[in-house]
């Protein structure tokens, strides 16, 4: 008995003395991209990572609603302010360029929110700390390359998370060259069965992306990362290209259901859905509005960045009138206590519990713009969905949503109030687009296990790990020629030249040999016949 004693005691020391055991890991969480989707979404591992008894420092933009002990907050103050940069009205009134543009507008965001988050004082004090220690550096991979710096900085693991889901330059980051054959780049909608066309200008707007990033915008990062780094890193700055391929874990916001089949690595794992929680309890007067509506309820809402105050007024006017028109009730989020003369069957919010506002039974449709996270949760809670998509990804998010079936879309600056009620009317009449919902709802939910649990396991496996090397390809590190194998291709075509060159050239030089004795011969005879 007493050695037994002994023994789990000296267990115990031993598994306290283990990193990360009953003290939790220490995380530094960052998410330094300003716009309150994107962190609306990066918060729900946060959290989870709390919950699991971690001590995180976050570097966001938001400050958190719920302190929690563990949690250390270095909130970049002010924000990076998008509407001066890039103003809201001309959202409404832009219209689609080029793929080419949107990809610099992207380079342009990264490179403007990256300096503006490395220049903020607090920011900087953690870059210049010298008694600072983390087990993991967790990243949004979104287009701020230069902060896989701090993962050199503190000797740790970095695990990126992609809001916008996968890109070619992800699966370089983990050893795999995108088969642009199949799968289209990230801003376009194709499917895996492209046409000649298609898989053309896929091609070449890969080729754009993969050559332009390489040679232009990450040297630009390289600069943001030396400028603000140098003199607090032990040895030389590594360069950023590096650093990429040192990533060691890659969570997507991706999920098999809907999004296309392609190769990858233990390194990348889907967790499209992670945000989705069980429906809350929802607030008396919603509650009640929801449960007598005998004729369901339009949902509203146009995302946490481009607000519907933002709209201009003559299409918050046609809109409010299309509303009046209708059977059912109509919920909008409308960040205005008053809009005017509000039609009785609409009730406006300036917040709004989406989630478990889409996982009420009487819900017959969300008008949206589109973006990626309100979609998984309409697609989650099997609603039909009439996109009005303005910008990014909405557009692709769109077109996919329509080609499954659960959803129609409508051009914002064509909108009008007949097309808007003809629109709402056939979503919810036609028994197709509920069904086509389900199905897809159906297929979405079904996960081994929650994709927000399944993102803290891979997350604190890294760690235990030690980077977990063993979840990525050496085919990251090794040079392109090799990868393709163009340098045993080129022995190979040497071999096969010199196997039948030298061969020919031997008959040939023989053949001379014989035809110059031959001729050597003949003028013999012919002087012994003089």
């Amino acid at each position: 008995m007493e050695m037994q004693l002994q023994w789990k005691c000296w267990m115990m020391i031993f598994l306290i003395g283990l990193p990360g055991f009953g003290t939790g890991y220490r995380i530094l969480f960052m998410g330094p991209f300003p716009a309150p989707s994107h962190w609306l979404w990066l918060e729900h591992f946060q959290k989870d990572l709390l919950r699991q008894g971690h001590h995180v420092t976050s570097v966001n933009n938001h400050p958190t609603k719920q302190p929690h002990e563990n949690l250390t907050e270095i909130i970049i103050s002010p924000s990076f302010d998008i509407p001066k940069h890039f103003p809201k009205e001309n959202i409404f009134t832009m219209r689609f360029a080029s793929d080419f543009n949107n990809l610099d507008l992207y380079w342009t965001v990264g490179l403007l929110t990256t300096e503006h988050a490395l220049r903020d004082p607090k920011v900087k004090k953690l870059i210049e700390s010298t008694d600072e220690h983390y087990d993991i550096v967790i990243l949004e991979q979104f287009f701020h390359e230069a902060f896989l710096m701090f993962g050199k900085k503190f000797n740790c693991p970095v695990v990126t998370i992609g809001t916008m889901g996968y890109a070619d330059n992800i699966d370089h980051a983990m050893g795999i060259l995108t088969p642009w054959s199949l799968i289209p780049h990230l801003l376009l909608s194709h499917t895996d069965r492209m046409t000649f066309s298609q898989r053309a200008y896929n091609a070449y707007l890969s080729m754009y992306d993969a050559i332009m990033r390489r040679w232009v915008y990450l040297p630009k990062m390289q600069q943001l990362a030396e400028k603000y780094f140098k003199g607090y890193i032990d040895g030389p700055i590594p360069q950023v290209v590096d650093l990429e391929r040192n990533i060691s874990l890659v969570l997507i916001n991706a999920h098999r259901s809907v999004d296309l089949p392609r190769p990858s690595m233990p390194g990348l794992v889907d967790v499209g859905g992670a945000h989705i929680q069980k429906p809350k309890k929802l607030p008396a007067d919603l509650q009640s509005f929801l449960d007598n509506a005998t004729n369901g309820v339009v949902y509203f809402s146009m995302g946490s960045y481009v607000k519907s105050t933002d709209l201009p007024p003559e299409k918050t006017a046609l809109i409010l009138k299309a509303f009046g028109q209708l059977k059912q009730q109509v919920i909008w989020k409308f960040e205005n206590d008053s809009i005017g003369d509000l039609p009785s069957n609409v009730m406006i919010k300036k917040w709004m519990p989406q989630n478990d506002i889409l996982a009420h039974p009487n819900v017959k449709l969300f008008i949206t713009h589109g973006g990626i996270f309100g979609t998984q949760e309409g697609i989650y809670w099997g609603v039909p969905m009439l996109c009005i998509p303005l910008y990014g990804d909405q557009h692709r998010n769109t077109i996919k949503s329509v080609r499954e079936g659960y959803a129609r879309s409508l051009v914002f600056s064509k909108l009008t109030t007949d097309d808007l009620v003809r629109n709402i009317e056939t979503l919810i009449k036609d028994p197709q687009y509920k069904r086509s919902a389900l199905e897809v709802s159906q297929r979405f939910r079904d996960n081994p296990i929650h994709p927000l649990d399944e993102a803290t396991f891979w997350i604190e496996y890294t760690i235990r790990h030690r980077g977990a090397k063993h979840l990525k390809s050496q085919g990251a590190f090794i040079p392109l020629h090799q990868y393709l194998l163009l340098d045993v291709l080129g022995c190979l075509l040497l071999g096969a030249f010199l196997a039948i060159w030298l061969p020919w050239r031997m008959i040939r030089r023989v053949h001379k040999w014989w035809l110059k004795g031959q001729v050597s011969d003949k003028l013999n005879e012919g002087k012994k016949r003089l």
